[in-house]
């Protein structure tokens, strides 16, 4: 752990105010980042269009109390604050992520290159997941900021660190390599990207190989003269391969069976793609896999399971039913085309194409935009709006049949220029340089955000994990469920907190539930409840741990796995009569684990099925009972002794000595109490609020809604509220069943709930449109409003739409 009293030695800074010590967990330098707590650290960073000075103020009323900066601050203004005075906020972040990185003696993988960094170092995590705990960059998380957060993240438990690191000019690899310190390199490729920012290629060569001067071994592809010269010239340990001759091995294609030879061994792989740069990329992953010990059958087994990275292209949905590509992070000619592929490959409507100056090509203007002419002469697409001086002095050449070009100068311009209303049904790729601020015409183009959303507060989450663990004998451990979108919740952010604070395991209902998870930097052991055979590969791939609960289950996952070593975890049926192996099925479940050795066992759990009421103790006792036989005869069988756990929720709450080795929280951790006993000391975490779209008068005798089922015998005033059922709220709370909170009083629902609106009686309240509506929370308990309709909060909870925004609430964990 590092604490703020350590920082100004680490930073050889000074610290200008110490209000008391805190740990440091989180590194910020986004003031828009929505979880924060006060054992963060905000880096405030001077740049050439943002001062991070700026935001201190906003980040101290929302309960940050750490603070790193560049000039002096009014100490006066933040009484309660940490403060530490360096003379580079951007070299301070790097030099405590450098000493982070030296607490872990763990191999590191160091990826750089021109193209295919993010692929490369996103396919190594889904082809070694099986293996290894592994941390890597978030996204593209390769600059001078984003690579100490992304080395920030690892944690003790982590075996395996995959970085990638972009430059952009010299001497900024230099102060990267401290920071990743990598063990093992891959260069990815060498291509124009950001030649401008050097005098030559060969000077880009040696910035970008001042990442790997202390690596052990280095991966690259020999078929680019220059770079292999110059790593032999360095004297850099390195494995080459190539299509041409030169490397230590020798690559040719047909289609998508590659052929790989070196002096011992010649060997065919399947890819499952056959375009150029995926083919490259995969390479090098192989080669790493060789290098590591994998086997061939090994590699062709992960190979062919590797799935598309998603990059920057996010499909949103947009005004008059349009559709907008939202790719404005990056704009080189490379990822033009790749963005016109994919707009391409979506069909039928209209494509439009807005694209901006396209910078750091190294090229005169005339050859870029002779290039550019020719991609959008390939490209399908029916208009062009371009923006940007470059593009706008050069429109003569860029006019290209069948296009419908308009030119700006600027992003303010085509702003107030074009008519926005104007576009429908038709799909808009928006390829921006950062500069331009392409944000604004996403905005402009995307359609509405919903005014609905629910409120998650992590401090009161925190708190109920807290309370349950109080409840909890000694080295007890902690599983706890987030299948089911987190109970409503949202899962990744929910997650993110379990992680930061150290529960055991995680539980998930679905395998694609735990990949989600995976692909948001979830590190946590996770059990897969309802696995299929479908999911086995997902399952190895990102080292999530089946549920066996039958035998056909279990041998079809032998049949799978053919010797490979896999974790999971058994159910056993004890009276729930849902899942789970038989009691008469044990005999050949423990023939099969002693046959299949490479099958170990975590953990032996089964499920109490009235644990929520007295009434059914009894039975509970006797499903103890039955699940403790099936263990021992298992455990004694195998001489292993796996993880015990039977209780849930309430459960933990009812029966405490049924406590075992782990229990697993479910909806006790939101706040809701499960149970008919009184526990006051579980706070609820969610409130479901949404907004009142429009006011009227309603004559006595005038009807309401569909099918006019609600017919008021006075006036009223009507409001018309922006949530229906397929946000989640049941048309079971249609024509008074259901009310929600306005101003603090109770308004009846009129009428039917409809899909997307819901009418409600506000006469007497003083509302506005626009005011908030609570749909459940303080005031009106999620309890109370699913027995109005005869159901549970699980389903009130679970049923509440993905299209709902959940917004997260938190200060001090």
């Amino acid at each position: 752990m590092i604490f703020f009293s350590s920082l100004a030695s680490i930073c050889n800074g000074k610290v200008l105010q110490q209000n008391r010590e805190r740990e440091i967990r989180d590194l910020l330098i986004d003031s828009r980042k929505t979880l924060l707590s006060d054992q963060a650290l905000f880096f405030a960073i001077s740049g050439e269009r943002h001062d991070g000075h700026k935001f201190i103020p906003d980040l101290y009323a929302a309960g940050i109390r750490q603070f790193v900066v560049e000039h002096a601050v009014s100490l006066d203004l933040y009484p309660e604050a940490n403060i530490l005075l360096v003379n580079s906020s951007r070299a301070a972040l790097q030099v405590l992520a450098e000493a982070h990185r030296k607490r872990f003696d763990i191999p590191i993988v160091g990826i750089t290159g021109s193209n295919g960094k993010t692929i490369i170092k996103e396919w190594i995590f889904q082809l070694l997941a099986p293996d290894y705990k592994i941390v890597k960059n978030p996204g593209s998380y390769n600059s001078q900021v984003g690579v100490p957060l992304s080395v920030w993240q690892i944690q003790h438990y982590h075996q395996l660190g995959v970085f990638e690191a972009g430059i952009s000019q010299p001497d900024e690899m230099e102060r990267l390599e401290k920071v990743i310190r990598p063990t093992l390199g891959i260069f990815s490729n060498l291509g124009s990207a950001h030649d401008k920012g050097f005098i030559n290629p060969e000077e880009k060569v040696r910035e970008k190989l001042k990442l790997f001067h202390k690596v052990e071994t280095l991966i690259y592809c020999s078929d680019n003269g220059l770079l292999k010269s110059e790593i032999e010239d360095q004297k850099i340990p390195a494995i080459s391969w190539g299509f041409t001759s030169g490397g230590e091995y020798l690559v040719s294609q047909h289609k998508n069976k590659i052929e790989i030879q070196n002096h011992q061994s010649r060997f065919e792989l399947l890819f499952p793609f056959t375009d150029k740069a995926s083919v490259e990329n995969a390479l090098h992953c192989v080669i790493l896999m060789l290098h590591l010990g994998y086997s061939i059958a090994s590699i062709q087994t992960r190979i062919s399971t590797l799935q598309a990275v998603p990059m920057r292209l996010e499909l949103k949905q947009g005004i008059n039913n349009c559709q907008v590509i939202d790719d404005s992070y990056n704009n080189d000619l490379g990822g033009l085309q790749i963005s016109l592929d994919f707009l391409s490959g979506l069909q039928k409507k209209k494509k439009t194409l807005i694209l901006s100056d396209i910078l750091q090509t190294g090229l005169e203007d005339s050859a870029l935009i002779i290039k550019i002419q020719e991609i959008l002469a390939m490209s399908g697409v029916q208009r062009l709006i371009a923006i940007g001086p470059v593009l706008y002095r050069h429109q003569n050449q860029l006019l290209i049949n069948g296009i419908n070009s308009s030119f700006y100068k600027n992003t303010s311009e085509a702003l107030s220029e074009i008519v926005w209303e104007e576009f429908a049904h038709e799909i808009i790729l928006i390829k921006g340089a950062r500069i331009f601020q392409f944000e604004t015409i996403v905005a402009r183009l995307q359609r509405r955000i919903h005014g609905t959303r629910i409120e998650i507060d992590l401090n009161k989450m925190a708190h109920n994990l807290n309370y349950f663990k109080s409840r909890l004998n000694p080295g007890v451990k902690i599983m706890v469920m987030v299948k089911a979108f987190a109970y409503g919740s949202g899962s990744e952010e929910v997650a993110n907190l379990l992680q930061f604070h150290r529960v055991d395991y995680l539980g998930v209902a679905y395998t694609d539930e735990g990949v989600d998870l995976r692909k948001n930097q979830i590190g946590l052991p996770i059990m897969v409840m309802n696995p299929t055979e479908e999911s086995f590969p997902l399952l190895l791939v990102n080292q999530l741990e089946p549920a066996i609960y039958s035998i056909g289950l279990l041998r079809a996952f032998i049949d799978f796995l053919q010797d490979q070593p896999c974790t999971v975890h058994l159910e056993v049926e004890t009276g729930m009569h849902r899942l789970g192996l038989e009691e008469e099925n044990l005999d050949e479940l423990i023939q099969l684990l002693r046959e299949n050795r490479n099958i170990s066992i975590a953990s032996i759990y089964s499920h109490l099925a009235g644990a929520d009421e007295s009434t059914h103790d009894e039975y509970s006792q006797a499903q103890f009972d039955r699940y403790q036989s099936s263990y021992k005869k298992i455990s004694t069988a195998l001489n292993s002794k796996p993880i015990k756990h039977i209780l849930n929720s309430p459960g933990i709450l009812r029966l405490p000595q049924l406590q075992m080795d782990m229990i697993r929280l479910g909806i006790g951790l939101y706040g809701i109490n499960p149970t008919s006993d009184s526990v006051d000391q579980l706070q609820p975490v969610a409130t479901l609020k949404t907004v009142i779209s429009q006011i009227k008068k309603i004559k006595a005798g005038e009807s309401v809604g569909y099918g006019r089922k609600g017919q008021p015998t006075h006036a009223i005033t009507l409001a018309t509220i922006a949530i229906g059922y397929a946000d989640g709220f049941s048309r079971s709370f249609s024509r008074g069943a259901g009310q929600v909170l306005v101003k603090g009083k109770r308004a009846p629902v009129v009428g039917n709930v409809c899909m997307d609106m819901t009418m409600i009686d506000i006469t007497g309240i003083d509302a506005k449109e626009g005011d908030d509506v609570i749909v459940f929370g303080e005031g009106l308990p999620i309890q109370e409003i699913a027995a109005r309709i005869n159901t549970i909060p699980y389903e009130i909870l679970t049923n509440t739409s993905e299209r709902v925004k959940r917004v997260f609430f938190a200060g001090s964990y």
